[in-house]
């Protein structure tokens, strides 16, 4: 069987939520780095793979895919099926789906809002109008762990990777978590999975990258 291959950056959550997942089930892939600050996205030979030029994408045998939610879903489909990471009971599937569209439209593009302003638009100061809204996700985030030890239930998922590749970024950032203790307990319980540790160095390297753009920190 031919081996997995995944277009990379680490400092992109939802890239290292892809390589998260493979990871976690353990799977053997290449791993091929594309620098996004040298646009390397844009070269024709990655177009020609994935149009919208974006990371992660993941290459299985010729076929295509990107958009990392999409990937962590059809990595647990095909590699693990039947598994707890993607449960196949409606509801209990529907939950993940739930926490996953929560990450991508709420939480991340609320946490993508401080990152791109600050290493692209030249902000130096995270303003209380970009604090309140990721802190009213936290809040939530806070609630769906506030009856369960997972975000979608007591069993990890992939809400729970692709969630942690989003937070870790600003939990490395300096974002206080005073105020979300389920968030302070589910992270230390997260600690264990495997690829934890990889994904935190490339959320170590994106906070890294931010912090120099920045005057004062969270």
């Amino acid at each position: 069987m031919t081996k997995l291959k995944l277009y990379h950056c680490a400092p992109s959550p939802p890239s290292r939520a892809a390589l998260f997942t493979i990871r976690y089930l353990g799977l053997d892939a290449e791993v091929q780095n594309i620098n996004l600050f040298g646009k390397e996205q844009l070269e024709p030979w990655y177009v020609a793979i994935n149009p919208q030029h974006t990371v992660p994408t993941l290459d299985d045998n010729g076929f295509y895919l990107w958009e990392s939610r999409a990937i962590c879903a059809y990595l647990a489909n095909k590699y693990a099926p039947g598994s707890d990471l993607y449960p196949t009971d409606a509801k209990t599937r529907a939950i993940v789906d739930q926490r996953l569209y929560f990450d991508a439209t709420t939480l991340f593009p609320r946490t993508r809002a401080i990152a791109f302003n600050a290493l692209f638009l030249g902000e130096s100061v995270i303003t209380e109008e970009k604090k309140k809204p990721v802190f009213e996700a936290f809040g939530w985030l806070n609630g769906f762990l506030e009856k369960s030890k997972y975000v979608a239930g007591d069993k990890p998922t992939i809400a729970d990777i692709s969630l942690i590749a989003t937070m870790s970024g600003m939990i490395h950032l300096g974002a206080p978590l005073t105020d979300f203790p389920n968030i302070q307990r589910w992270w230390n319980d997260c600690k264990s999975f495997p690829g934890f540790d990889e994904n935190d160095e490339g959320a170590k390297f994106f906070a890294g990258k931010i912090k120099e753009k920045l005057t004062q920190g969270f």
